[in-house]
């Protein structure tokens, strides 16, 4: 499995993004997918996830301004981020996991994209 995530770059306070991860290899409208993101001198944190059957989970920190989706025919998860700000900047990941629920453990994502910066400005 390989996993292309792109979408990231600098941006002001407000702004939005999307981010996209393509994943190759596997059937992937029977997996879970998530977000993961990683800031300097912090541990990496849980984002979002979204399940095969199209249900999400969101970090506190970002529901209600991030949006997780799927495109089966396309092999892409996408991360929408809106009202963007400072403390989001991170490098964001994009991971598979075969579990069949929500799960925000990283240790239960088994494939793992390259990341992509995030970075915004205040």
């Amino acid at each position: 499995v390989q996993l292309q995530a792109s979408g990231g770059g600098l941006v002001q306070a407000g702004d939005s993004l999307r981010l996209s991860c393509t994943a190759s290899g596997r059937t992937f409208s029977s997996v879970g997918m998530g977000w993961f993101r990683q800031a300097p001198g912090k541990e990496r944190e849980f984002v979002a996830a979204i399940r095969w059957s199209g249900s999400t989970d969101y970090a506190d920190s970002v529901k209600g301004r991030f949006t997780i989706s799927r495109d089966n025919a396309k092999n892409t998860v996408y991360l929408q981020m809106n009202s963007l700000k400072p403390e989001d900047t991170a490098v964001y990941y994009c991971a598979q996991t075969s579990s069949t629920w929500l799960t925000r453990r990283a240790y239960e994502y088994h494939y793992w994209g390259q990341g992509t910066q995030v970075t915004v400005s205040s």
